[in-house]
């Protein structure tokens, strides 16, 4: 019975070293195995490890791939304008004990307030030295890519390996929206009015060609109306030539019955003429009478 006494607390107290002894890693996690503070064991492989109780700690730490938002930072490109943008990263830790001894007791946390720290400073190196133009073109993925580089460089240092970098959103300021409207719409009208003004231009050469066209075309077409005209009226007066040469008095018979044609049409004005005018010659009979 006495014996059972003492046995009994013993053997409690070595099954809770024993089990106060082993610890279970997690496969999505690492662990740090820490004597007095200081970094005894590094645990990676997933399963049971174990440590000295009462003398050494268990720290684990996230093997996966975390991401961290970086809140919105204002960057002042090449062409000085401004510029609000928002960006994500995203990392793991890649050396559990380097990560230890550069962020101590503060963890992830204090890890990721230091990230913001880098990530906002590359940011603003790397967008500073470009234009705007360049941040809002298709060289924002070269941009992102450069801030990604220079981010693992600085991150090694923590431990952390910083795996991708992007840019989310990048806006104007509220501030110069306005005025960058402002500007894009007098641009426009510009770029309308030399439209316009080019357009006037080139409608002014073509009706001053076609005026000349038509000038050019109307006197091609007098001129060859005179010829056609004058050829006309030269075969006409040939013929009249060559008939009052052959018949002096059938030509004259046939010019005065045209002028009594043109003079007697209903309509003309009254004509007061004496009866022995020879305009009546050939209408008076062989006795001289009408």
């Amino acid at each position: 019975m006495r014996k059972t006494t003492y046995l009994l607390p013993i053997l409690v107290v070595v099954i809770a070293g024993a089990l106060s002894s082993i610890f279970i890693v997690d496969e999505r996690e690492k662990a740090l195995v820490l004597q007095f503070g200081r970094v005894v064991t590094v645990k990676e492989d997933p399963g049971l490890a174990f440590k000295i109780p009462l003398i050494q700690d268990v720290v684990t730490y996230d093997d996966r791939i975390l991401s961290r938002e970086v809140g919105p930072l204002e960057v002042t490109p090449l062409d000085d304008r401004r510029l609000v943008v928002d960006a994500f990263a995203r990392y793991r830790i890649a050396d559990v004990k380097q990560f230890r001894q550069a962020v101590g007791t503060g963890g992830i946390e204090l890890a990721e307030r230091r990230l913001d720290n880098i990530l906002r400073s590359q940011t603003r190196e790397v967008l500073g030295s470009v234009r705007s133009d360049s941040v809002l073109s298709t060289d924002r993925v070269s941009l992102m890519n450069r801030i990604r580089d220079a981010a693992i460089l600085e991150a090694r240092g923590l431990g952390l390996e910083v795996i991708d970098v992007r840019l989310k959103r990048t806006d104007l300021p509220q501030a110069n929206l306005e005025a960058t409207f402002a500007r894009m719409r007098a641009e426009r009208e510009r770029e309308a009015a030399d439209e316009i003004a080019r357009g006037e231009e080139a409608a002014q050469r073509v009706r001053a060609q076609a005026d000349r066209t038509v000038v050019e075309l109307e006197s091609d077409a007098n001129r060859e109306s005179e010829i056609i005209r004058g050829e006309a009226d030269a075969k006409r007066n040939a013929i009249f030539a060559y008939a009052f040469g052959a018949d002096p008095e059938f030509f004259e018979f046939y010019r005065s019955l045209a002028a009594y044609r043109a003079a007697l049409t209903s309509g003309n004005s009254s004509m007061v003429m004496s009866p022995d005018s020879e305009f009546f010659n050939y209408l008076k009979s062989d006795t001289g009478r009408p």
